[in-house]
C-alpha cells in the first residue's frame, strides 16, 4: 500500500517500533480528522456573524425569532463544507486499503446529501420566517407550502443517497416509482389531500392564524394556531387542542367567525315566549301606569299608537326604544323586535340586534343584561312570560 506525504514524514518518528507504518496511518489520520474539527468550528464562528449581519439588513427588526433558525443554518453549512473538504483532502493525507477508503467515502457523501437536505430546510424556513413578518402572511399562510418544499427536499436527498448505495443513476430509482405509485398513492394520501387543500384554502382565504372556527363534526370550536400541510390545530375556549386533517376544511363544512370579528358588531338573537293569554288590549289605566312607572313616552312616540293597541304591542314598540338607547349597541347594524309564529308554548318574541362590543365575555354580558331588563319588565305591562313548570299561581301557565 502506498503512503501520502504526510504518513511519509511521520514514520521515522516511529521507527523504532515495530509497527511504524500502522502508526504512522493512525497519526496521519488522526491530524486529518483533528484539521476537519477544527475548520467546522472555524467556519461556524466566522460564518454565523456574517449570517446575522445579512438578515439585520434584510429584517431589522425581529432578528430575535431568525436567530435559532440562523444558528441551525450555519451548523450545517458548516458540515457540508467540512464534507466536502474531506472528499477534497483526505486522500492525499492519509492512503488507506480500497475497501475501507471507498466505505469512508461512501458515507461522508450519504452525509453530504443530508447536509445538502439540511440546508435547503433551514433556507425554506427562513424565508417563511421572513414572509410571516408581513401583514397579509396572516391572510395568505403558506405554512402547508413550507412542509411540502421540505417533503420534496428529503425525498429528493433519499433517492440520492439510494442511487449512491446501489451504485445507479438516480434516474434508475425514480424509474422504479412507477411500479409502486399505487403504494405511494396509498402512503401519502393524506399528504397529497392536505396539499391540495392547502392550496384551496390559501387561494381562497378560507382560514388563517387566528380565526375563530367551528368545526362540529371533531368538537373543534376555538382559535387556529397551526395551519400545516396535513393538520390544522385548535386552541379550544377550554384551552384543549383539537387537531383536524386540513383536507376536512374543504371536504365538509365548517363556520369561520371572522366576518363578525371584523364586522361591526356581534349578533344578538334571543326571544321570550309570552303566555298568551295574558295578551289583552291596554285600556287608559294601563297605559297611565306604563308611563308613571317607565316612562313609556321616552322609548316611543304615544301619539302614533293605534286606537285599540295591546299590552304586548306596547311591550314591543319599548323593547325596541330600548335597545335602540341602549350605549352598547352598534345602531348602524339591524335593530328590530318582531313577533315569531305562535307555537304550543307561548308567542316567540324575537329581540334582534347587534352588540358594539364583540369580546365573548362582554358580548355575555350585554344579552344577559338586556334579557333581564325585559323580563323583569313584562309584569309592567301585564304579560306573562311562558314556562312548562311554574311557581306562580295566578293564572300563569302550568
Amino acid at each position: 500500500m502506498t503512503q501520502s506525504h504526510l504518513q511519509k514524514m511521520l514514520k521515522p518518528l516511529f521507527a523504532d517500533t515495530e509497527r511504524a507504518e500502522l502508526l504512522s496511518t493512525i497519526s496521519a489520520a488522526g491530524i486529518g480528522l483533528m484539521a476537519i474539527i477544527l475548520l467546522y468550528f472555524f467556519l461556524s464562528s466566522l460564518m454565523l456573524p456574517a449570517l446575522q449581519s445579512l438578515m439585520m439588513r434584510i429584517s431589522p427588526h425581529r432578528t430575535s425569532t431568525l436567530k435559532p433558525l440562523l444558528v441551525k443554518l450555519n451548523r450545517r453549512l458548516a458540515g457540508f463544507i467540512c464534507c466536502v473538504a474531506f472528499l477534497a483532502s483526505f486522500q492525499t493525507v492519509v492512503q488507506l486499503p480500497e475497501l475501507y477508503l471507498n466505505l469512508m467515502h461512501t458515507g461522508v457523501k450519504i452525509l453530504l446529501i443530508v447536509y445538502g437536505g439540511f440546508i435547503v430546510s433551514s433556507m425554506v424556513s427562513i424565508g417563511g420566517a421572513l414572509y410571516n413578518q408581513f401583514e397579509f402572511s396572516r391572510e395568505v399562510p403558506i405554512q402547508g407550502l413550507i412542509q411540502l418544499v421540505k417533503l420534496i427536499t428529503f425525498i429528493i436527498c433519499a433517492i440520492l443517497i439510494f442511487a449512491l448505495l446501489l451504485e445507479r443513476s438516480p434516474t434508475y430509482i425514480i424509474s422504479g416509482f412507477g411500479a409502486i405509485a399505487a403504494v405511494t398513492m396509498l402512503v401519502f394520501k393524506d399528504t397529497i389531500l392536505g396539499f391540495v387543500a392547502s392550496i384551496q384554502i390559501a387561494a381562497n382565504r378560507l382560514v388563517t392564524y387566528g380565526d375563530w372556527i367551528q368545526v362540529d363534526s371533531y368538537g373543534a370550536d376555538g382559535e387556529v394556531i397551526d395551519l400545516g400541510l396535513n393538520t390544522v390545530k385548535v386552541r379550544n375556549w377550554d384551552n384543549t387542542i383539537t387537531t383536524l386533517p386540513t383536507y376536512t376544511l374543504v371536504s365538509g363544512s365548517f363556520k369561520n367567525w371572522r366576518g363578525m370579528q371584523e364586522s361591526g358588531g356581534r349578533r344578538i338573537k334571543r326571544s321570550l315566549n309570552i303566555d298568551m293569554n295574558s295578551i289583552r288590549i291596554a285600556d287608559d289605566e294601563l297605559q297611565q301606569s306604563i308611563e308613571e312607572t317607565l316612562q313609556l313616552s321616552e322609548y316611543i312616540n304615544t301619539t302614533s299608537l293605534p286606537d285599540k293597541v295591546t299590552n304586548l304591542g306596547l311591550f314591543r314598540r319599548y323593547a325596541e326604544g330600548y335597545l335602540k338607547q341602549h350605549d352598547r349597541l352598534n345602531k348602524d347594524l339591524t335593530l328590530m323586535v318582531r313577533e315569531l309564529q305562535p307555537l304550543n308554548h307561548g308567542l316567540p318574541i324575537e329581540f334582534y340586534c347587534f352588540s358594539a362590543d364583540k369580546r365573548w365575555i362582554s358580548y355575555e354580558h350585554i344579552q344577559a343584561e338586556i334579557m333581564d331588563h325585559l323580563l323583569a319588565v313584562l309584569p309592567i305591562f301585564e304579560l306573562l312570560p311562558y314556562q312548562s313548570v311554574s311557581g306562580q299561581m295566578n293564572g300563569s301557565s302550568q
